[in-house]
């Protein structure tokens, strides 16, 4: 224990023998530095390239070599995520077949800030043979890549986080942040949906809280509704059958005029079985769309009025479904 000690303690005097947080915040500020100046940067050639990815009848091929190729396939799972069609190509696989995989519909996002990366040789070639379209992102617009490109977007110069041996770093950062810009604006231009949005991303918490009511509020001869001048004697029964703990009352065109809660019962214990459904009921009640979220659905039971534990879900005024506050943590709702 004291060996152990004494190795903390002189691990502690090395780390403070060099300013961590100075070299940190000087990247951080670098890098923050260059994302302004390539904002700046952009021209006409950004556009063209949404353009052409929102017109596109194929799908997004990216690829690139070493960090490039990392992120390009960051990238490629960021436009498919967002509903534009896309994967990554590693261009060695692409030499030995994978060419096969990218059709004339296609076209092709392609990262190197030098340009002159000889491993995309071959899907430079493939793509001039047949007439497949190429964006490119890169710092040297005379490079192989950058003569080869349909729409050339160059990268800012700016140094890198690393200066004294130049390893990627900002350079990186740079293409990160232009496919993100990319992957926006083609999103926004579609008038890609949070809903749609959803479909792509069923499962953790993303999928949780992007749920609707609609999709998990209980509905048909599950919702417990009675007619406004049903007798409290049977709307008991249909109140304790549901086992919800509230009850919607109901027009005779269908509309929710109100709803009993335990509360109700309470308030009229004094002769409720001569009593109709809407002689006990609160008139109103707190009510969702089916298209509300979820988490807008807790939000209501929780921070406006009173606590409750139940909702209705209407259709216009219709009642057509119930949810609890369970349904919706048990989802992961939080």
């Amino acid at each position: 224990m004291i060996a152990c000690k004494q190795g903390i303690d002189k691990l502690d005097y090395v780390v403070d023998s060099f300013n961590n947080l100075e070299v940190g915040r000087r990247v951080l500020t670098l890098e923050s530095d260059a994302l302004a100046a390539q904002a700046g940067f952009l021209d006409e050639n950004f556009s063209r390239a949404v353009n052409l990815l929102h017109s596109l009848k194929g799908r997004i091929v990216c690829s690139g070599i070493g960090k490039s190729g990392h992120v390009a396939r960051k990238l490629a799972s960021t436009f498919a995520s967002t509903g534009a069609p896309a994967f990554f190509v590693h261009p060695a696989e692409a030499s030995h077949g994978d060419l096969g995989m990218i059709g004339g519909d296609d076209a092709l996002l392609l990262l190197s800030k030098s340009g002159e990366a000889k491993e995309l040789s071959d899907l430079l070639i493939y793509a001039k043979r047949f007439g497949i379209p190429i964006i490119a992102v890169t710092a040297a617009l005379e490079s192989a890549l950058g003569s080869a490109a349909d729409i050339p977007i160059l990268l800012a110069n700016v140094p890198e986080a690393t200066a004294c041996v130049s390893a990627p770093t900002t350079s990186t950062s740079l293409q990160i942040a232009i496919g993100d810009a990319l992957a926006v604006a083609l999103l926004e231009r579609k008038g890609f949906t949070s809903t749609q949005f959803r479909n792509f991303h069923p499962g953790g918490k993303l999928g949780a809280m992007l749920l609707t009511v609609g999709d998990i509020m209980h509905r048909g001869d599950q919702v417990p509704l009675v007619g406004h001048d049903c007798p409290m004697g049977d709307a008991l029964l249909v109140m304790t059958s549901k086992a919800f703990g509230i009850l919607g009352v109901t027009s005779d065109e269908g509309a929710l005029l109100g709803v009993i809660s335990d509360g109700d019962l309470r308030r009229h214990m004094d002769g409720l079985l001569d009593k109709t459904a809407s002689q006990v009921m609160t008139a109103g009640g707190r009510v969702v769309e089916q298209s509300c979220m979820a988490s807008e659905a807790l939000r209501l039971m929780t921070d406006v009025g009173p606590a409750v534990t139940t909702l209705f879900i209407t259709n216009g005024n219709v009642p057509i479904g119930v949810i609890q506050m369970h349904d919706i943590i048990r989802r992961g709702v939080v």
